[in-house]
């Protein structure tokens, strides 16, 4: 296939297409939300909940979407390039599959991997009347159970769900930006979603006394049908550019407790001619002199 590439005539088209470039450091990951053609108020109050957990990182498509992501991407990858976005959600219900949520993400706009979740329990944000989070806070996400360790279509589920959520990366953090706690627990072949707003409480001392308060949205999850990359696609969406490896440095090493070590090379240097501490114990007696230098040392004159 040959593809033509056409200048941009403004400065404006100019401008978008640079920002679709390839970068070292790529932009913040943005995630649609996509409705199906056949999905219920349940499912679409879920993406509009998630859609507020995400924002501004995130578009909604409010038409509904005749598509079937497991049968057919095409839709998928034409509305990633669309919108530049390399996660989507895809909601739909039916009666094989009620209450319906497909999560994935994309590699060079075609689907990597996606896992089929199906919603048991909804709590939505609006149902639970706390104090909630500002737009685009950044989550802390825990996961607990074993079985995100263990078993491979759980490690990938945990792998997705830290690339939705974790929003843009930041160089430093203070301790009252970290207010968002976004908890996944697996138990029972059932994950679990809980959302909190950390408290800071006066404890007497420097350190806060730290309260959770449910904020919403929680869903009972339960995984159905996975589409994951094979081992070798997988491996080539996580390689890294050669100017983002961090540079060997030569002639050091570290050991196991975390001490740096240094080698110096350094000339071969003539131990006869080192300098030492001088005192008396140490200096040449005239004999040795002479010694040295092959021969007899010369008589002194005598002063007239």
């Amino acid at each position: 296939l040959i593809y033509f590439y056409r200048k941009p005539k403004t400065k404006r088209a100019k401008r978008f297409l640079e920002k679709r470039e390839p970068k070292l450091k790529e932009n913040t990951k943005n995630a649609m939300l996509i409705k199906g053609g056949n999905a219920n108020l349940t499912v679409t109050e879920v993406l509009k909940d998630i859609y507020a957990v995400k924002k501004p990182f995130a578009v909604l498509y409010k038409k509904k979407n005749i598509t079937r992501p497991f049968e057919d991407q095409t839709s998928l990858e034409f509305f990633s390039k669309k919108s530049d976005c390399s996660l989507f959600l895809f909601g739909s219900h039916n009666k094989k599959r009620p209450n319906n949520l497909i999560i994935g993400r994309m590699f060079d706009y075609h689907v990597l991997d996606m896992i089929e979740l199906g919603v048991e329990k909804f709590v939505s944000l609006k149902d639970v009347k706390n104090s909630k989070c500002p737009e685009g806070t950044k989550p802390m996400l825990v996961f607990a159970g074993d079985v995100f360790d263990v078993n491979e279509e759980y490690r990938r589920l945990k792998s997705l769900l830290i690339d939705f959520f974790r929003g843009p990366s930041v160089p430093s953090i203070r301790l009252a930006g970290l207010e968002y706690v976004l908890h996944f627990t697996a138990v029972d072949g059932k994950i679990y979603m809980r959302s909190y707003k950390v408290l800071l409480k006066k404890s007497g001392c420097k350190i806060p006394r730290i309260e959770l308060e449910e904020m919403g949205p929680s869903l009972d999850l339960v995984m159905r049908r996975t589409h994951l990359a094979s081992d070798d696609l997988y491996k080539l969406s996580l390689k890294q550019p050669k100017a983002l490896k961090p540079k060997k440095k030569k002639n050091i090493s570290h050991d196991v407790f975390g001490t740096t070590y240094g080698r110096i090379h350094m000339q071969k240097q003539d131990l006869a001619k080192l300098q030492t501490r001088k005192m008396k114990g140490l200096k040449k007696r005239p004999a040795e002199k002479s010694a040295e230098d092959g021969g007899v040392s010369p008589k002194k004159s005598k002063s007239a």
